[in-house]
C-alpha cells in the first residue's frame, strides 16, 4: 500500500476518468463516483465533528464509524465487492437504541443548530442523505448490495439522535421550529 500512494499526482485522472479498485476506469461524474464522492466528504464531516467537545465514548463510535465509511468507500470503488454487512447496520441500530434512550420524546421539529457539535452533527445528518441518495442512485443503475443503503439510512437517524445529545452535552437543550412565530 506503501507504495502506492507515494505518488499522488498520476495524472491518469486529466482526461477526465478515475480507475476504480478493480482496475476499471470509468467517468468521475459517473453515481459511482459521486456516491463515493459523497461518503468521503461524510467521513470528513464527522472528522470535524471529532474535534468538538463530546462524551469520550462517542468519540470512539464515531471513529468506528468512519472505519465503516472508508470500507463503503471501498465497496462502492470495486464493483461486485461486499465489505458492509448487516452486523454493521445492526451496531447502529444498538447505538441508535442507547442514545435515544434518554432523550424527551420529540413534539415539535427541531430546527439543526443549539451547540457547535450539534450544528456540525447535523450538517453530517444532511450530508449522509446526500450519500444514501447517491447510493440508491447506484443501486437503481447496477446491482449493489443492500447494507451500504441501509447502513447510511440508520445513520443520518443517529446523527440527528446525536445532535440532541451533544445539545443537552453542552448544557443546552432543542432548538425548536416554531410554527406560530411571527412572520
Amino acid at each position: 500500500m506503501g507504495n502506492r500512494l507515494s505518488k499522488i499526482a498520476t495524472r491518469t485522472g486529466d482526461a477526465g476518468t478515475t480507475g476504480l479498485g478493480d482496475g476499471s476506469r470509468i467517468a468521475k461524474d459517473a453515481l459511482r463516483v459521486h456516491a463515493m464522492g459523497d461518503v468521503d466528504e461524510l467521513n470528513s464531516q464527522i472528522g470535524v465533528l471529532l474535534c468538538e467537545d463530546m462524551p469520550e465514548q462517542m468519540k470512539h463510535e464515531l471513529v468506528s464509524i468512519q472505519h465503516d465509511l472508508f470500507d463503503m468507500g471501498g465497496e462502492l470503488c470495486i464493483p461486485g465487492y461486499t465489505m458492509i454487512t448487516e452486523a454493521q447496520v445492526t451496531r447502529l441500530d444498538a447505538l441508535l437504541e442507547k442514545y435515544n434512550a434518554d432523550l424527551p420524546p420529540l413534539k415539535d421539529f427541531i430546527l439543526p443548530g443549539g451547540s457547535r457539535a450539534a450544528a456540525i452533527a447535523n450538517v453530517c445528518r444532511t450530508v449522509c442523505r446526500r450519500a444514501e441518495r447517491a447510493i440508491v442512485s447506484v443501486g437503481a443503475a447496477e446491482t449493489i448490495n443492500e447494507a451500504p443503503r441501509q447502513y447510511m439510512n440508520r445513520l443520518s437517524d443517529l446523527l440527528f439522535v446525536l445532535s440532541r445529545v451533544l445539545n443537552r452535552y453542552a448544557g443546552g437543550s432543542d432548538v425548536l421550529w416554531e410554527k406560530e412565530r411571527e412572520r
